[in-house]
């Protein structure tokens, strides 16, 4: 068991793998998820404006195990602290341009409320227990623990369209503020 708001120093680097480089100026799919505000939220129809979708493998509970070997995998540690910059940057997110900011896991809907209460998230979280969005985008995945789990990866979603992806991720706990500086670089 480790601390979930501390990452390790020696957490592995992910590489690039080109597994998302398909993904910019794709239409988003009608992929219709339960969000922990109590509504369904379809990915093509996100509105007018940049979406921000940051998916991630899974959070962590205090008093539950990761799966074996999860620090060695490399992108996998981290939601946790992923979750929370984005909770600390979300005012400044909003002020840069993105009119929404959406978490998505494969960790079901009551998994997602709680992670929104214990950390306090000002955002919805997805919930997509079969991968619906990987398999309607082909999204990287990967094995651990016995399951299939989304690699972390950021969309933002402008009108509709994939307008850029961040791809691989890291470090997560500083990834909200990259997401921003880009915000903040491409004004709308």
């Amino acid at each position: 068991m480790s601390d979930l708001n501390q990452l390790p120093a020696d957490l592995p680097v992910p590489e690039d793998d080109g597994a998302a480089d398909h993904l910019t100026g794709l239409a988003a799919p009608p992929v219709e998820l339960p969000d922990t505000a109590g509504e369904t939220v379809r990915i093509d129809a996100l509105g007018a404006g940049r979406t921000v979708l940051y998916v991630y493998p899974l959070t962590g509970r205090p008093g539950t195990d990761l799966p074996q070997g999860w620090d060695a995998i490399p992108g996998a540690r981290g939601c946790t602290t992923e979750a929370c910059d984005f909770r600390d940057h979300h005012q400044d997110l909003l002020a840069a341009g993105a009119g929404r900011v959406f978490g998505l896991s494969s960790q079901d809907l009551a998994y997602q409320e709680e992670v929104v209460e214990r950390l306090r998230l000002p955002f919805a979280m997805l919930s997509d227990l079969t991968l619906s969005l990987a398999g309607a985008l082909d999204l990287p995945t990967f094995e651990a623990g016995g399951r299939t789990l989304f690699k972390r990866l950021t969309l933002i979603i402008r009108d509709g369209v994939i307008e850029h992806v961040f791809y691989p991720v890291f470090p997560p706990n500083e990834h909200a503020r990259q997401v921003l500086a880009w915000l903040r670089d491409n004004p709308a």
